[in-house]
């Protein structure tokens, strides 16, 4: 195993000697769990802020730590460019032929070369295509272009769903994510509101408390008709007509509905939900790297989305447990604007609250700016890593000395700060970390991806891939029922026998009804061995035709719908009549036979069990959260088991560590004391060579000289021998203190854990026996469906994956 290949820490670079400039040999490795009380990258342009953010990603990934990484300047889609087997090739497409006409190369000879100096740099600081390949495998990358297809789009649908519990149940927390929530949304329509006078903003967040109180989500269509005619008639202690006149709010409807229905917005409404927990893992487990490319948006657009995004990752925060190991990380490549010292936009409180209570779930936050001038020093005294780059300006390093005023208090001086940050050059940084003693300078390690600058929206198309594929046995989201034209009036009145429900719909929204065939069943699963016990209810929906199968539950599709949450008869307004055969009650009858023989081998219960933790998936649990669960308990075993080990040795370390230090110390006197000795030989000799040959005769006063110059002489033999031997015992500490990291690095890698953190899932399954399963509805079932900006139709109920 390689020096920096160790358990649980970042591989960033190597020290800087502070009196000379000069690299030194020693490894700068940063311990993942110090992420945890958050970090900032500052630094000019050209400082190497961008190598240092994507190399320190890079090493969180190869430990299988997920990330978001928000990316206002296009930068970070360069982790994707990683080439472990250096071809020219590979580079080709990515290299500027401008460059290359500038140096005299062709474009294929400037990527051979490029191809050459990438393996080089990287062999120098000890990486190989083994590292890279290994960091490539282990997890799974995507660029995310909200508002554009360019990348994988992001839909915003969801996004006013009401917050989990764990954020409804505190009041600081949910207000906060109501403010911000309705100030990202004005800001979006170019309405600067104050949360405190803006009568818009009092009334959006009226709304959404009034809902998200009672757990109900919205949607766009939905807010829009509740903004028309609000849930309630009273705002503090007016009336709502006097506060807020119902001409005045058809003004902020059409400013609304207007946004809504622009063809730019459209891109806004598809795509993936903002799911944090989908941007970790995948469905099967895997740790992700979810990149949010966002130079492609205007400043309002930004300030849009990037608000949703972090509420929706509080959101998320808020449901994990407590941990003091680092869970994931979300990285803000440049957070100018989204956390000003003097304004208040949604985006500062919700950063905020994740810098202040994020720490506690294990998420570390990242922020990197090249403006510290235009940053909140105070929101972030309490971050606990400082990486300082080269900087523009006498203002900035000012700026940043005025934050590091704790460090002085520590007993570093500031002058000494100032001085190290005055003499950073390219890749060099300052590293001040809370957890160790004293601040660090070093040079970054070359960063494993190309870095080909900031990537166009067409580069994004080439190196996203296609979507990710539904895993086996998943079917695809049905979005649009598959309606012919009726050939007949829709039916008024069913005929009896025929069951008819429906699933309602929030108020104000408006939908039409396709109708399916609707099974709900009670089933109950048991296996004496593994202690279970659980019945769930299943619910499945079937297209119908007139064809010579009206009904293939193969065909079918699970959906998520409390069977108590479904209204009885018919809704006012259907797309669809019912096809000939859902109108003969015999034929329900044997359709629900048909179920019941198909149900067995087609809802089996997937138990997941992970033999080396001893854990088993909790009810309701998916394979990606339980995945994600057991990883996490893995490392905190890991960091636990490590710390553990380190504790055993601090003394041993701290022992040597102070022997070689009065090593050193010897060394350095006893050369001194040599140099001295020497300096004093010679100038005896000296002497009494002068008063020999300069003077008449010799007499006992030049034989007295050259006497003591031979005495000295003996003397600087012996400092000579003594600083040897002060070298010999620094060596010799040296190399106990090697062997004894040795022997911790041993029983570290002896812990069982490896340098991976496999989750080791197995999969079995439980079948329900025919007595275990009962129907307890089946009939004629009519799904929501609403239009969306480009006339297509979007479900208003949700499918199980």
């Amino acid at each position: 195993m390689k020096d920096f290949e160790k358990m649980g820490s970042f591989y960033l670079g190597k020290r800087v000697d502070d009196a000379s400039g000069s690299m030194t040999g020693d490894l700068v490795l940063y311990d993942a769990k110090d992420l945890t009380t958050h970090g900032i990258i500052i630094g000019m342009t050209g400082s190497g802020k961008t190598g240092l953010a994507l190399s320190l990603i890079e090493e969180a990934l190869i430990d299988n730590i997920p990330v978001i990484a928000i990316d206002p300047k296009g930068d970070i889609p360069n982790l994707l460019l990683t080439f472990p087997q250096f071809r020219p090739a590979d580079f080709r497409p990515w290299i500027s032929e401008q460059e290359a006409a500038r140096k005299g190369m062709s474009p294929d000879e400037f990527a051979e070369k490029t191809a050459a100096d990438w393996k080089n740099g990287l062999a120098e600081w000890g990486i190989d295509g083994a590292r890279i390949e290994k960091m490539r495998n282990s997890v799974d990358m995507t660029v995310y272009t909200p508002g554009s297809s360019a990348g994988r789009m992001v839909s915003i649908l969801h996004s006013f769903d009401a917050p989990p519990d764990a954020i409804r149940s505190d009041g600081d927390l949910f207000r906060e994510r109501i403010q911000t929530t309705a100030a990202s949304l004005l800001s979006l329509m170019g309405i600067d509101a104050d949360p405190l006078t803006s009568r818009e903003h009092i009334l959006i967040s009226k709304i959404l408390e009034e809902k998200w109180t009672s757990g109900h989500s919205l949607d766009i269509p939905s807010l829009i008709e509740l903004i028309r005619v609000p849930p309630f008639r009273v705002v503090g202690v007016l009336d709502l007509e006097t506060f807020y006149p119902s001409s005045a709010r058809m003004e902020l409807v059409l400013k609304l509905n207007n946004l809504v229905a622009a063809p730019s917005f459209g891109p806004w409404m598809e795509g993936e939900p903002l799911d944090a927990a989908k941007f970790l893992y995948t469905s099967d487990g895997r740790p992700r790297a979810s990149i949010f490319t966002i130079s492609h948006l205007s400043e309002r657009e930004r300030m849009f989305f990037v608000s949703l995004l972090l509420n929706e990752i509080l959101g998320w925060v808020r449901t994990q447990p407590g941990t003091s190991s680092l869970r994931a990380i979300l990285y803000m490549d440049e957070i100018f604007g989204f956390f000003p010292p003097v304004q208040n936009p949604p985006s500062k409180t919700v950063l905020l609250t994740l810098l202040k209570q994020a720490r506690a779930y294990g998420l570390g936050v990242l922020l990197a700016t090249q403006n510290p001038v235009d940053l909140d020093y105070k929101g972030i005294s309490n971050t606990g890593t400082w990486f300082i780059g080269r900087l523009q300006t006498e203002r900035d390093k000012m700026r940043i000395l005025e934050g590091l005023k704790g460090v002085s208090e520590k007993g570093f001086p500031l002058t000494e700060l100032d001085r190290m940050i005055s003499s950073l050059g390219k890749r060099v940084f300052l590293l001040h970390n809370v957890h160790e003693d004293e601040p660090v300078l070093f040079q970054t390690r070359w960063a494993m991806s190309y870095l080909a600058g900031p990537v166009t929206r067409e580069q994004i198309r080439s190196i996203n891939g296609p979507p990710t594929a539904a895993t086996p046995g998943e079917r695809a989201h049905i979005s649009e029922p598959a309606i012919s034209p009726a050939a007949r009036p829709i039916q008024e009145v069913l005929p009896p026998g025929v069951v008819s429900v429906f699933l309602p719909v929030s108020p104000g929204s408006e939908a039409e009804y396709a109708p399916f065939l609707g099974a709900f069943a009670r089933v109950h699963f048991s296996d004496a061995k593994q202690g279970i016990e659980q019945t769930r209810t299943v619910a499945y929906a079937a297209e119908m035709s007139d064809g010579p199968v009206p009904v293939d539950w193969e065909n079918s599709f699970e959906i998520a719908v409390d069977p108590s949450t479904l209204s009885q008869g018919m809704p006012s307004s259907v797309m669809s009549s019912v096809p000939t055969a859902g109108l003969d009650p015999k034929a329900y009858t044997k359709w629900g036979r048909d179920f019941l023989k198909w149900l067995p081998n087609n809802s089996a219960m997937t138990v997941m069990t992970c033999p080396a933790m001893k854990e088993s998936a909790r009810p309701g649990e998916s394979k990606a959260d339980f995945a994600a669960r057991i990883a996490m308990s893995r490392r905190e075993q890991r960091d636990a088991a490590v710390e553990n080990i380190r504790k055993k040795y601090a003394s041993k370390i701290t022992t040597l560590q102070n022997r070689l230090m009065r090593a050193e110390q010897a060394v350095e006197r006893e050369s001194e004391q040599a140099k001295n000795k020497k300096m004093e030989t010679a100038i005896s000799f000296g002497m009494a060579l002068a008063g020999a040959f300069l003077g008449r005769k010799i007499n006992t006063y030049s034989a007295s000289r050259v006497g003591t110059a031979v005495t000295k002489a003996a003397r600087l033999k012996k400092e000579t021998g003594d600083v040897d031997r002060a070298k010999d015992t620094a060596e010799s500490v040296r190399l106990e203190m090697a062997e004894l990291e040795r022997q911790l690095e041993d029983e570290i890698k002896g812990t069982g854990f490896g340098e991976t953190l496999e989750t080791g899932i197995q999969e079995s399954f439980i079948r329900p026996r025919a007595s275990d399963m009962t129907v307890v509805l089946l009939g004629l079932l009519w799904l929501p469906y609403a239009k969306n900006p480009q006339g297509g139709l979007a479900p208003l109920w949700n499918q199980v994956k």
